[in-house]
C-alpha cells in the first residue's frame, strides 16, 4: 500500500512539473511571439487569440470530449492522469499569462519554446497522461484505418499548424512547424522511443495473472510463448504484447503490481500485416 502511494505521489509530482514546463514554454516563449503548438493546445491558442478569452479555458473545454472517449478506449488511469495534467496546464498558463515573454527573437523563442514544451509533454506521457486529445482520436482511428497513430497525429497537426497561417501569418506558421518538430523530438527522447508501437516481452512466474490483467485493463491481446531458461532449463510462459507509447507506464504498473522481480523488456516495433487489436474497456 505504501509503495502504491509513493508511486501515485511521484506520478502526480512529475505531471505537475510537466504541466509547469509546458506552461512556461507556451506563455514565456511561444505565445508572446505568435507561435503555436500542435494538437488541442494549438487550437486553443488560436481560439484564445481570436476571442480574447483565456487560453486556460479553451485547453480544458476542448479536451472534455476526449476525456470521455479516452475513459472507455484507453482506461480510467490514463483519463484521470490526462484530466489532472490538463487542469494543471490550464492553471499554469492562466498564472503565467501576465508575465512578459523572455525574448523577442523569434528563432530563439521557437527553439527554446519547442524544447521546454517537449520536455513538459514528455514527462506527462512518461507518467501515464497526455495533454493532446488528438492522440486519443488517433489511437481509435488506427484500428479502423490503414494509417499509423503517428501518421494520423501528423495529419491533424499539419492541418492545425497550417491554420495558424491564416491567424498569425505564414511566417509564424512556419516557425510553429519548426517548434512542433523540436518538441516532438524532445518528447521522443523523454519517453525513450521514436515509434508509437512498443513490443513488450514479460517473463514472470505470475504470467497468468499478468496476462489476464493486461487483457482486462488495457484491452490488448497477449501472446503466450513457450520459454525455457538456458541455465537451469526451467520451463515458463513468456508473454508478448504490442501497445502504444501512451500505455508504457500503465503496463509497467500492471506487471510490477503482480511481480516486482518480473523481467520486462520494451522496444520500438513496426507493425505490419494484421493489426494488433485493442478492445473497448468497460
Amino acid at each position: 500500500m505504501k509503495k502504491k502511494l509513493i508511486k501515485l505521489y511521484t506520478r502526480i509530482i512529475f505531471i505537475i512539473i510537466g504541466a509547469a514546463l509546458t506552461s512556461v514554454g507556451l506563455e514565456i516563449f511561444l505565445i508572446p511571439n505568435s507561435i503555436i503548438d500542435g494538437g488541442v493546445v494549438g487550437i486553443s491558442i488560436m481560439a484564445s487569440h481570436l476571442t480574447k478569452l483565456p487560453l486556460g479555458l479553451f485547453t480544458f473545454v476542448i479536451n472534455i470530449p476526449f476525456f470521455i472517449i479516452g475513459y472507455k478506449q484507453i482506461g480510467k488511469t490514463f483519463t484521470l492522469s490526462t484530466l489532472f495534467a490538463v487542469v494543471c496546464l490550464s492553471i499554469g498558463v492562466t498564472f503565467l499569462h501576465p508575465i512578459p515573454g523572455l525574448t523577442q527573437d523569434t528563432l530563439l523563442a521557437t527553439v527554446f519554446g519547442g524544447i521546454t514544451v517537449g520536455a513538459g509533454v514528455g514527462l506527462i506521457i512518461r507518467n501515464g497522461g497526455s495533454l493532446d486529445g488528438t492522440e486519443i482520436v488517433a489511437i481509435i482511428l488506427d484500428k479502423r484505418l490503414s494509417f499509423s497513430i503517428g501518421e494520423i497525429v501528423m495529419f491533424f497537426n499539419f492541418f492545425i499548424l497550417s491554420s495558424a497561417g491564416f491567424v498569425f501569418g505564414w511566417d509564424r506558421a512556419m516557425y510553429s512547424l519548426i517548434a512542433y518538430f523540436i518538441a516532438f523530438k524532445v518528447i521522443d527522447i523523454i519517453v525513450e522511443g521514436v515509434d508509437e508501437s512498443k513490443g513488450v516481452i514479460i517473463i514472470s512466474a505470475e504470467h497468468k495473472e499478468i496476462a489476464d490483467a493486461i487483457m482486462a485493463r488495457l484491452g490488448r491481446g497477449v501472446t503466450k510463448l513457450d520459454g525455457k531458461g538456458g541455465y537451469k532449463g526451467i520451463k515458463t510462459d513468456v508473454l508478448y504484447v504490442v501497445i502504444s507509447r501512451l500505455e508504457v507506464a500503465k503496463i509497467k504498473e500492471i506487471v510490477h503490481g503482480f511481480d516486482e522481480n518480473a523481467l520486462v523488456t520494451i522496444g520500438s516495433v513496426e507493425v505490419s500485416g494484421k493489426k494488433y487489436i485493442k478492445k473497448a474497456i468497460h
